[in-house]
This record gives C-alpha cells, structure tokens and sequence, in this order.
C-alpha cells in the first residue's frame, strides 16, 4: 500500500459538506484578518475531512500570519504529502522555510513549482530571489574566516565624514547624548528627518564598547518607591514608542526603562526606532536597559525588513554595523533578585539557573537550540510539561515548568515578550507568566492594543496600561521586506 493511500480516511457525504461549509466560515474570518478564528474553523473543517490538501494549505498561511511558522510548515507538508500536484502547497512550504531563514529547503520547493509551471513568471522570479539569497548566504560564508574576521566598526573612520552645511538636525555635544540631543531627535522623527549618518555611526560604535563590557545577565535594583516599566515588542512602530512616552514620561534617572526585545523589522520606521533607544540607552546607561529579541539578527532583518531600511536610508556598511551591536545586546534582565525578564521564554532544561544565563557567550547569531535561543523564541502553553515549539525553534513550556524554574532560582515570576496578545498583555501559568506586547495594530492589521508594565521595587507587583494605535505617515508595514514575503503580506 502506497503512503498516500494511507493518508485517506473514509468519511461520510455528510462530513464532506460540513468540512466545505466551515472552510467557508474560515475563508471569512480570514479576509476579516481574524487569522486566530480562521485556524479554529479550518482545523473543525480538517477534522471532519482531513483528506483535502486545500484545508491544510490555507490553515499554513493563516498560521504564517500569526507567526506559528513550524506548524505553517507541518501542514504546508501535509497539503503537498495529500496532493502532489497541488502547487500552492509547495508555495505555502517555501513560504514556511523562508520565514525560518531555511533559504535552501525554500529554494528545493521554488524549483518544484518552476518545473511544474515553466511559464509561470511569479514561480520563476520566487526561484531566482531565492536563489540568489542562497548564494548570497554561501559566498558570504566562504569570505568570512571567523578567527580573523575583521569587525566592521573597526573600519568606520569618523573624522572622515563631514556635516554638511545644510544639515540642521540634532547635533551631538561633544561626541556625547545629551537630553536636548534625544528631544530634538524625536521632532526630527516625528517630521521624517533623518539623523546625519557620522552622528548615527558614532552612537552605533558607543553603544557596542558599552554593551561589550555587560553580561548577558543583567541585575537591575528598583527602590522601594521608584517605579520601573517593562515594554515589549516595538517591531518599527516609532509614533506607537512616542505614544508610550506620551503615556508614561520620557526616560529619565526617575523613570527608567526595559524594553524587551524586537525593537525593529515588520513596521517600516525601525531606524527611528533604534536610534530613538539606543540614544537614550547612551544618556541613561544604568536606569534605560534593552534586550534582545529573536528579531535583532541577520536573518529576521534580511527577511523582515530592518536591512532593507537601513540600507535605504543609509548603507549597506551600517546595516553589517547593527548586526555586530545586536550581537551584544544582554539577552535576559533580574529585577530585584526576584522577576526574570527575556524576549522569548524559558528552556527544553529543567537545571537552567541564573548563573548559567549569565555565563552565556552571546556574542553570536541566535543558534538552532539551547538556552541563548530559547530565551529568544521559546512560548509558553497552558498545558503542563514541553512542546516542540509552534514557531518552529525554541520550545514550547507549561505551568509546571515555569513553577521549577521559579523555584530553582528563588524568584517571583517570569515577563516575556514575543507575542501578540489583543489586549497588550496576557497573565498565564498560575500569575507565574506574563506576557507584554507593545506595538498595538501589529503590521496594521492585528487590532490588538499595546501594554506596558509598570511596577515598583517594595512589592514588584505588575501594573497595566493598555493603549490603542497612533496615527502614522502613509508608508506600509514590511515596505523594506525581502520581495519574497511579499506571499505572506
């Protein structure tokens, strides 16, 4: 019996249509953009029909857009695995793959499609962008000794770069961020100016000696009546950042900051973004900290749009310059001794301890798997014990879980980023778990609003403020995004 003979089950005429209606009902929320609803019918229609490759392959792209992309690539698997020669199948798993930067595996499937439909022009130019980046990726790797690898900051001669005459943005006063500085950039943001690029690289090389010298841990100490605020996901939504300062005060030695990651890509104002904290990261080293997200790395911002705008609005040469800062970026913050704070989650280990967190050499890309990787991507469930991961790296983590580590290490609980959630933050695993997200109408299509975190050092008892979206000037969400997600969009 072949394997595809054993994928069909026996189902009923009945079933047959009830699968085709719910798949309706599906289609709606999905052109509704409620991708969460469309999931929950296209699986009611798969468990009434589970043999129509169509259900899977739709289900793919609805969790392409909610960002599940290992389970995209289970059922885009699983549309081709039912029918052969269901192209769009191939392209919901190239889809998958490129979301992941498995650029090769994406190329195997353009290919496919290209033989299938020789004429098809849209497979053709998937096939060439591909495959052009999977040459890119091996040439790149090729020059690139690691044991000598020349640091682009080293090759960044400042003197060299003149201010024009012409030039009346912000100015930095004596080489160094002043809070004058940091007003006058805002304006210059609000208003579409951009910074001049010999002030933009000197930020860019201070913020790298200082985060050199951090470890990847961070103790942070809040006094009894000071107030602290944690922020999530920011993804380039710069007028949403404004909007939070509005909210809640400029950063200050009296308001201080952590912002947990994913500062930029998918929203198209990333630069102004980064160079808004990393200014204020420079004028208040020891009250305005940052993490780092699984989308401060090469591929997420090849993939996602971050590359593309730096190059646009400055050069290729700063684009390598932001990957070599991200590489530095601490990757988790202990506040009082008491709350743990990293992008992503907790780990496939049971014996993770702080000690180890702060061992980590995270001077690197993001490996595949272990404890720098999972503080990056991991998620937490409600169900107990672990979970291979929806997104397809990292893992999945349960109640149990999250109540082990908290006891390992003598803390109070965990916040985490990495997700959104419709109301801007979300209390999981017993009030162990909490998740904030701080870019609301994600990619203008999400509806979901923003949160912040605000607690104090006596009782570290977290406070919400949820906000909706803020008006932005009319340039798209993924404007600068590698043409080949263009699918996804």
């Amino acid at each position: 019996m072949s394997s595809e003979a054993q994928t069909i089950t026996e189902v009923s005429a009945q079933d047959v249509e009830e699968a085709e209606r719910l798949k309706s009902e599906a289609n709606a929320y999905f052109k509704k953009q409620d991708f969460n609803a469309a999931i929950e019918f296209y699986t009611k229609a798969i468990e009434k029909n589970p043999n129509v490759a169509i259900y899977y392959a739709n289900r793919s792209f609805a969790y392409l857009k909610t960002e599940c992309f290992g389970y995209a690539l289970t059922d885009a698997s699983k549309a081709v695995e039912l029918d052969k020669n269901y192209v769009k199948g191939y392209y919901r798993r190239a889809a998958a793959h490129m979301s992941l930067g498995k650029f090769k595996e994406a190329l195997k499937d353009y290919e496919y499609v290209t033989k299938v439909r020789p004429s098809d022009k849209d497979a053709k130019m998937k096939y060439s962008e591909c495959n052009k980046m999977v040459k890119k990726i091996a040439f790149e790797k090729a020059i690139s000794v690691e044991d000598n690898k020349k640091n682009i900051s080293d090759s960044i001669n400042l003197d060299a770069m003149t201010i024009e005459k012409e030039y009346t943005g912000p100015e930095l006063e004596d080489g160094k961020v002043t809070l004058k500085f940091m007003k006058d950039l805002m304006e210059l943001y609000k208003k579409q100016g951009k910074l001049h690029r010999k002030y933009a690289y000197k930020i860019l090389l201070d913020i790298k000696a200082y985060f050199m010298k951090q470890p990847s841990l961070i103790d942070i100490t809040i006094e009894d009546d000071d107030k602290f605020t944690v922020c999530g996901d920011i993804h380039g939504q710069f007028y949403d950042l404004m909007n939070i300062f509005e909210l809640n005060g400029l950063p200050s030695e009296t308001n201080p900051y952590l912002f947990n990651g994913d500062f930029v890509d998918r929203g198209s104002f990333s630069v102004e973004c980064i160079f808004t904290l990393l200014g204020f990261k420079l004028l208040y080293p020891d009250k305005f900290f940052m993490s780092r997200g699984n989308h401060e790395s090469a591929t997420m911002n090849q993939m996602y749009g971050f590359d593309g705008e730096v190059k646009s609005k400055y050069t290729a040469q700063m684009a390598d310059l932001f990957t070599e800062v991200y590489n530095w970026l601490p990757l988790a913050h202990c506040l009082n001794k008491r709350v743990l704070v990293m992008h992503g989650g907790l780990f496939s280990r049971d014996d993770v301890t702080l000690d180890e967190i702060r061992k980590i050499e995270r001077n690197r890309q993001p490996p595949e798997d272990g404890p720098m990787c999972e503080l990056l991507w991991s998620d937490p469930q409600p169900q107990p014990g672990r979970a291979p991961s929806k997104r397809g790296v990292g893992c999945q983590f349960g109640p149990d879980v999250t109540k082990k580590f908290l006891e390992l290490n003598k803390l109070d609980y965990i916040v985490r980023s990495h997700e959104v959630k419709n109301d801007g933050y979300e209390v999981a695993h017993d009030g162990k778990c909490i998740t904030v997200f701080s870019a609301p109408n994600y990619c203008d299509t999400m509806g979901n609003k923003g949160a912040f975190i605000n607690l104090n050092g006596r009782d570290m008892i977290p406070k919400f403020t949820t906000y909706e979206a803020v008006p932005h000037p009319n340039v798209k969400p993924m404007a600068y995004a590698n043409s080949l997600l263009s699918l996804m969009c």
